[in-house]
């Protein structure tokens, strides 16, 4: 008994910290967990509408409508549309909500608002049955195939909640609805109508991604280079059409194509450290009508991978030089020789998440979701445009977190993955912890 009653005060005092600190700290407070989980039914039916009704990329009207009304809703001042594309005369539909709430630094945290031509083969009640017209003309069917329909019920969950813990946090929250990530455009298209000049310049940005490879409640981080440069490139192979059977009156684009395709694949390989990480892959290839007719032209469709500007230039240039010269050899006359286009409007730049801003993050999200659901993962070659926000002349720090989306006990080979018809996230847990994840680094950066 004497020696419980000498260990009491320490005891007492040590709880008593605790106490303090969980009231002190808006991130490990029970408030925010509090207003969380009122407001996830409401956001599982908007996820729902979201999703039934898709929009490809530049035709985001009513998405970005929606996404306007849920902010304003919120309590939030917001400015649509947003946004002035360079190499096109669409409408930019992009939206900009603010929130001031004191003196203190400007947070921005975005989501994406366009989705897919993919026909979706889910099955759930909420599918997508849409049909539109995309850029071409032609008519697809349309999914949100690659999230951005949760990614924006997460920023109004999280915006609801932050507008609920105002005693919490100080300083400014400027939320983004960007259109046309899918085609690299809509980050350029904002900073370009003066995101950065009509707004407050924030001292950090923030954006997560669904992760099909992550079960629902987990989120992922990589510190560093996380996202790599993405370059689209159209190229198209000239020669001397011909008859089938007198192929030495032409000049063959199909051997060539066929030639230089199997060529590309030494770039990386052969022409590149092998510690730089680097991908070329040819993903489309049309030519001909007919089986004995040679034809004049084949079009290919590239995409190229890299992770800095140097590995980038060799690799532009290796695929030039190859590509011209192969059809130099094969006799192709000069005004006929290949054309190559890089399509600058949409690529994507390498993504560099800010070390510090990672890891004062990882905190957060540990402190509120448990160490074990916090995962570091390594870069992936997949793209992102909200790199952009980050390139500036400003150089804001940014964070890009992968959030988990899969059923918990899941078969990862069986997972759908991105940009499949059949992928299909759980709802309630995946929002619930993106919002959870993003508030609380919300709070981290703002929090008093």
């Amino acid at each position: 008994m004497p020696k419980t009653r000498y260990y009491r005060p320490w005891l007492i005092q040590i709880m008593n910290l605790v106490l303090l600190f969980t009231l002190a700290n808006p991130v490990s407070g029970g408030k925010m967990t509090q207003l969380v989980e009122k407001e996830v039914p409401s956001l599982v039916k908007l996820y729902q509408q979201l999703h039934a009704a898709p929009e490809l990329s530049f035709f985001e009207k009513n998405t970005s409508a929606r996404l306007a009304g849920e902010l304003r809703a919120a309590g939030y001042e917001v400015t649509t549309p947003v946004g002035k594309y360079s190499f096109a005369d669409y409408t930019c539909y992009g939206v900009v909500a603010v929130l001031k709430n004191g003196e203190g630094p400007t947070v921005l945290v975005r989501t994406e608002t366009d989705a897919l031509p993919i026909e979706e083969k889910t099955g759930v009640a909420w599918a997508s049955k849409v049909r539109m017209q995309d850029i071409t003309g032609e008519e697809v069917g349309v999914m949100h195939a690659c999230g951005h329909d949760m990614h924006q019920t997460v920023l109004v969950g999280t915006a609801r909640v932050l507008a609920g813990m105002k005693d919490r946090w100080s300083g400014t929250l400027i939320l983004i609805g960007q259109t046309a990530e899918e085609r690299g455009a809509g980050a350029r298209a904002l900073l370009a109508d003066g995101l950065y000049r009509r707004w407050p310049v924030p001292d950090y940005a923030l954006a997560e991604h669904l992760d099909p490879g992550l079960e629902a409640g987990q989120v992922g981080y990589c510190p560093g280079w996380a996202m790599a440069n993405i370059d689209m490139i159209d190229i198209t192979i000239r020669g001397v059409g011909a008859h089938g059977a007198r192929p030495h009156q032409g000049r063959d684009p199909i051997v060539i194509a066929a030639q230089v395709i199997n060529a590309l694949q030494t770039v990386v390989s052969r022409e590149i450290n092998p510690v730089d990480p680097g991908v070329v892959t040819v993903g489309s290839i049309h030519g001909g009508s007919k089986h004995n007719i040679i034809p004049d032209e084949v079009k290919l469709q590239l995409t190229v991978r890299t992770f800095t500007d140097e590995v980038r230039r060799k690799v532009l240039e290796a695929i030039e030089r190859i590509t011209v010269n192969t059809a130099r050899a094969a006799g192709v006359p000069e005004n006929l020789l290949p054309l190559i286009h890089n399509r600058s409007e949409e690529f994507f730049p390498v993504l560099y998440n800010d070390p510090e801003l990672v890891e004062s993050t990882v905190k957060a999200f540990q402190s509120v979701l448990g160490e074990d659901k916090v995962l570091e993962q390594i870069p992936t070659t997949s793209g992102e445009d909200f790199s952009e926000f980050g390139r500036t002349a400003h150089q804001v720090p940014i964070f890009l977190f992968r959030l988990g989306s899969a059923q918990p006990g899941s078969d990862p080979s069986s997972r759908p993955g991105l940009h499949s018809p059949y992928f299909k996230p759980v709802p309630e847990p995946t929002i619930r912890t993106g919002v959870t994840a993003m508030t609380a680094a919300v709070l981290n950066l703002l929090g008093k």
